[in-house]
């Protein structure tokens, strides 16, 4: 990015109390991260290094890699740029003050804005958008050349300025070098007692610099989230976003609204995705697979042609080779299941390591704990082409060999040698005329 990259300065103080959570509100998870990550991911996608200021100490541990400022006291926004000025000493370019709670700011937004700000010379541009309600959001007055004269929060505007439709996002473009000075003359006389960055922006035009204001073309992207709702708006966009992305990319995904895949999951193309499915973590779906509808996967790999669903449930460490199956009713932990292996129906698979070409009858189940051994999960391993019935139990830790079978009803507890018929259940006795001595004595 020329002529330099910018820096980012995210402010994500403050506990959001209409949200009505113990957790922070730029805390909260959507599409597999918190609200401010997406943020901060905008930032780096624009090769912005970012920096985060919080309002209390724990904050500065909830960041990896990322550089984090303390604000020591929630007097403002002007108050919690300043708190990042001596981490930001000797930035004398371009920096980005982005709102910790917009996650649906895309990258490509940042750079028409910043494009604005570098194409109108000004020493700082407003992304302004114009939603729907304009609520409590600051207005944006501007002059009669079309640039921003100030920025008045809605606690303090009049009637007339209540009534301007473009309203502030809280995300700008500053040149560095005159942020600060601009910051050094606010005060807090006004309604709410706190030192605005807006009126840095007034003190700028004051000053004769000149500010612009861009106009987001989709005011959603320019959202911030203050409640559960706005939050739930919000992941709708992102979901939206996401889907749209994997579906231009050669993805099926029969229903986009019902399907929510987070930010970090692969599909290839040729995938297919059913209705009412959920893809979380770092899963991974290869060419060819169906997943769906009504399947949850966590950090699992579907290997290409493999089926999932419906009804399913893959848990962290699931891997399915290519044209393995995971049918209706079936929850798989931390297993590997081989090429074209079916754990069709009723089961549930966890720990364990099971070879190609094998069928898994119904109402499986591998118990892999024991309680002599503690919190240790124990393994299972079963071979190559074996066939188990129905309602077998495998207790860890066991090996079946490759081309065992396994009878109907059996609880497993010795290993199987390869080719063997395992049976492991009591002798059915039948005791003739039981009933009439029941009901006669």
């Amino acid at each position: 990015m020329s002529p330099s990259n910018p820096a980012a300065v995210v402010l994500a103080g403050g506990l959001g109390t209409r949200m009505r959570s113990a957790t922070p509100k730029h805390f909260h998870p959507l599409l597999g991260r918190r609200m401010v990550d997406w943020v901060v991911e905008a930032a780096r996608a624009v090769e912005a290094k970012p920096l985060v200021v919080v309002t209390s100490p724990e904050g500065q541990d909830a960041f990896d890699g990322i550089e984090v400022a303390v604000q020591k006291e929630p007097l403002g926004t002007g108050d919690a740029l300043v708190a990042a000025r001596s981490a930001l000493d000797g930035i004398t370019g371009e920096l980005f003050v982005l709102t910790g709670d917009a996650p649906v700011l895309s990258p490509q937004l940042l750079l028409e804005l910043l494009e604005t700000h570098r194409r109108e010379g000004a020493v700082a541009t407003v992304l302004s958008f114009r939603p729907p309600d304009p609520r409590e959001y600051g207005r944006v007055i501007r002059d009669e050349s079309g640039g921003v004269r100030e920025i008045v929060e809605a606690g303090d505007a009049t009637p007339d300025q209540l009534a301007v439709d473009e309203v502030n996002s809280a995300i700008y473009v500053f040149a560095a070098d005159r942020v600060w000075p601009a910051l050094e003359q606010i005060d807090s006389s006004n309604r709410q007692g706190e030192l605005y960055l807006t009126d840095a922006v007034r003190h700028l035009v004051d000053n004769g610099e000149r500010v612009a204001a861009y106009v987001a073309p989709d005011p959603i992207e320019a959202e911030g989230v203050n409640t559960r709702a706005e939050l739930a708006a919000a992941a709708a966009a992102l979901r939206d976003r996401i889907n749209e992305a994997h579906m231009l990319a050669g993805v099926t995904i029969v229903d986009p609204q019902t399907t929510w895949i987070e930010a970090e999951v692969e599909l290839e193309p040729d995938s297919t995705i059913h209705p009412f499915t959920v893809l979380k973590g770092k899963t991974r779906v290869a060419t060819g697979a169906v997943v769906g509808p009504h399947v949850v996967a966590v950090d699992a790999v579907i290997g290409p042609e493999a089926t999932v669903g419906p009804f399913c449930y893959l848990r962290p460490g699931t891997q399915l080779e290519a044209r393995a199956k995971a049918g209706t009713f079936v929850e798989i932990k931390n297993s590997q299941i081989g090429e074209g292996t079916k754990v069709p129906h009723l089961s549930y698979i966890g720990d364990a390591d099971v070879g190609e070409g094998t069928n898994i009858g119904a109402g499986a189940i591998t118990a892999n704990y024991s309680a002599e051994r503690g919190p240790e999960k124990l393994r299972t391993t079963i071979g190559r082409n074996v066939h188990t019935a129905c309602h077998n139990v495998f207790v860890a830790p066991l090996t079946i060999g490759d081309n065992a079978w396994i009878a109907a009803g059996s609880v497993v507890t010795k290993n199987v040698p390869p080719g063997a018929l395992a049976i492991a259940r009591s002798r059915q006795v039948n005791k003739e005329g039981y009933d009439d001595r029941k009901r006669h004595g």
